[in-house]
Order: C-alpha cells, then structure tokens, then sequence
C-alpha cells in the first residue's frame, strides 16, 4: 500500500510502499478516507512528543475517519503502531472507533475531531465547565483553539474571552471579548480576571501564559476567600516551561491541570470523540482545512502552519 513513512526524525515523509496491515483478535483494518496532520503528529515524527516510543520507520498520524470492512464509516484513534493513518490503510484495536454521523464529510470529520476533541475533553472532563461560566481560550487563533471557542459555546459557557496574537482572525470568532497580545494586553487580561474567570484553557504554554497568569493572580489574596480558576493547560506551541511563584497558588483559587494523554484516559478520549461527532452536524461546528492527496504529504507537511490540512489516501 502507499504511505507517508517517517524514516528518520525531523525531515518531512516520504511517500512511498509501505507492508499492509493485518488484523489480529480485537483489532480492524481501516481503509483511511482522512486524516489530519495536527501538532501532535508532528512532534512525535520529530521524536520530541512526551509519549514518542517508536523508531524512526514507521507512518505518522494519530487518527482519521475510514471504512471499516464490514463498511461502516468510522473515526479511529491511536493506530497500532508502526500503521498511522496517514496511508491507505491502518490497523486500530476496534474498541478505538466511533460511528461518523451520516452527512458529514469524511475529511471536515477528521479535522472537527483533530482541531476540537483537546478542549471537548478538557471542558467536560477536566475542567467540568458548567452552563453559564466565562472561558479564556489562549491560543484562541489556530485551529484548535478556534475550535475551542466552538465547543465552550457548545457546551455552556455564558461569556467566551478569546486571546491571540493575530488580531484579524480574533475578529472572526465569536467570543464576548477579544484581546490581542500586544503591549495593552496585560491590562485587558487583568480586567477580566476582575470580572471573572472560570476556566481558562491553554494551547500556547510559555510567555503568553505567563502573562495571563500574572494578571490572573497578581495582588491577589482576599481574606474572605478568591474565586476558583481552572487553567487547563493543552499545548506548548510557544515554549515547553515557564516560571511560577509559590504565592500565585497560595494566594489565589488558581489550580493547574492538564489534559492530555496520560491525565484523561484513552477511555475518556474515545467517548469525548464520539460525542464531539455526534453534536457536531446540530451545532454548526466547523474549521478550515485544506483536503490534499496522500501523494501531496510534503507539501502539506511543510505548508502554512495556520491551515489544517487533511490528506485523503484513498478518495
């Protein structure tokens, strides 16, 4: 079969033969129809995800929407190793698949869940945002967190504050606030934090998250008790650390968590994608992509990092 191969860490697939797959007990082939590249596929091609375990040598892509062989159309997540689903097949245990509604395209299905089940996850297990709190999305600008937005309406958040560094893509979400990270920035984060934030889900990690958790808790410390704030922390896009005073959780009802894997179950990931799948034709849930051939993975491999592209091996 024909495949994205990563034969050596940090240099862009190849598109090339790759050995089909063989289904063992509790396991199903999937001829993939889409699959997305996301953060997390590249980082573990480059070897530098936390959860990287394999040697180079193997197809990238953590999941993607196919046909089963008895012909039901599925999303499938975490392959069996060393068959990703950027190719025209791949190998996934069965209990790691959930029905695609009818009417949703293949490729928009695969970038929904890919652009949108971190914050799902996050917002409903996690953080258990309940109906009418405020949420900050930090990183509000690229795929996932635009998604994010999304699901925080979705799924109950009265006020939406979104923040990012690119201001006209700002303007284009529906968000009650909209704060650009530049120098008057601080000010407008300390401001809502003294209206009131509930859960504030982070996609970027590193200076950006520093400033909003210096607004979030500077002079802080009320005798009578500050307001419970959830800071969900979802991705490391602008710096792997960041440094925190002991008094920031002292004084403040700050409590950092993460969501991810390794904090929520595989378990918890499957049935947050089926019921993201499931709400997605009712709620107009969408984001951009860019379908592409299977054939065209280095272009897409090392194209616009603000697109989502998804590449379609068999379609």
């Amino acid at each position: 079969m024909k495949a994205a191969v990563v034969n050596a860490f940090g240099e862009t697939p190849l598109f090339q033969d790759f050995r089909a797959p063989e289904a063992g007990d509790g396991e199903t082939v999937v001829t993939v129809q889409a699959a997305a590249i996301s953060p997390i596929v590249r980082a573990l091609a480059s070897g530098r995800h936390y959860s990287s375990s394999m040697a180079a040598g193997f197809v990238p892509g953590v999941d993607g929407v196919g046909i089963t062989p008895e012909g039901q159309r599925v999303y499938f997540l975490f392959p069996k190793s060393p068959f990703g689903s950027l190719a025209e097949q791949s190998l996934v245990q069965r209990a790691m698949t959930v029905p695609v509604p009818h009417g949703l395209a293949s490729d928009k299905a695969a970038a929904i869940v890919t652009g949108g089940l971190a914050s799902w996850v996050a917002l409903s297990r996690r953080a258990r945002l309940v109906r009418g709190e405020t949420v900050m999305v930090l990183g509000a600008t690229g795929a996932s967190g635009s998604m994010a937005v999304q699901t925080s309406r979705f799924l109950g958040a009265k006020t939406i504050i979104a923040v990012g560094r690119d201001k006209a893509r700002l303007q284009g979400l529906d968000a009650e606030v909209k704060i650009t990270l530049d120098d008057q920035a601080d000010a407008m984060l300390r401001a809502e934090f003294d209206q009131g934030v509930d859960v504030v889900l982070d996609f970027v990690w590193g200076e950006p998250a520093a400033r909003v958790l210096k607004a979030a808790t500077r002079d802080r410390g009320s005798r009578s008790g500050e307001p419970r704030l959830r800071f969900v922390q979802l991705g490391t896009m602008a710096g792997d650390e960041i440094s925190i005073r002991g008094d920031m959780l002292r004084s403040t009802g700050l409590e950092l968590m993460g969501s991810g894997i390794g904090s929520v179950a595989v378990a918890d990931l499957m049935a947050g994608a089926g019921e993201l799948l499931a709400a997605a034709p009712a709620a107009g849930l969408d984001t951009p992509l860019e379908t592409m051939p299977l054939s065209s993975i280095a272009e897409a491999w090392n194209g616009n990092p603000a697109i989502r592209y998804v590449l379609a091996p068999t379609e």
